[in-house]
């Protein structure tokens, strides 16, 4: 007997984004499609997933240490802010990266 895969919405999007980042190796359209997902299917596996993509496109294109002094500066911003900010656990984090000197 086979069995059938039968994708949701979010997996076909998700399946797209993929090819584009792994096969087609176009970073800015996978990044894009992952975003997507994001947006439209939030709760979804796959919007998880897609965080996680996300942030590996991050870190392979984005230099260290511009990533290390963006994150400085939102978290600068953050913390100077009178008013409590969204504590709500995000589903996946990254510390800040080390630089070594």
């Amino acid at each position: 007997m086979i069995k059938e895969t039968v994708l949701t919405a979010a997996g076909r999007l998700y399946a797209e984004a993929y090819k584009e980042h792994y096969e087609t190796k176009d970073s800015l359209a996978a990044l894009m499609g992952y975003k997507s997902i994001v947006a439209e299917y939030p709760d979804s596996e796959e919007a998880g997933y897609s965080r996680s993509q996300i942030q590996n496109i991050m870190r392979n294109v984005v230099p260290k240490q511009v990533l290390y002094e963006n994150q400085l500066d939102l978290a600068s911003n953050y913390a100077k802010r009178k008013e409590p900010s969204d504590t709500r656990p995000i589903e996946t984090t990254s510390p800040a990266l080390e630089i070594s000197s």
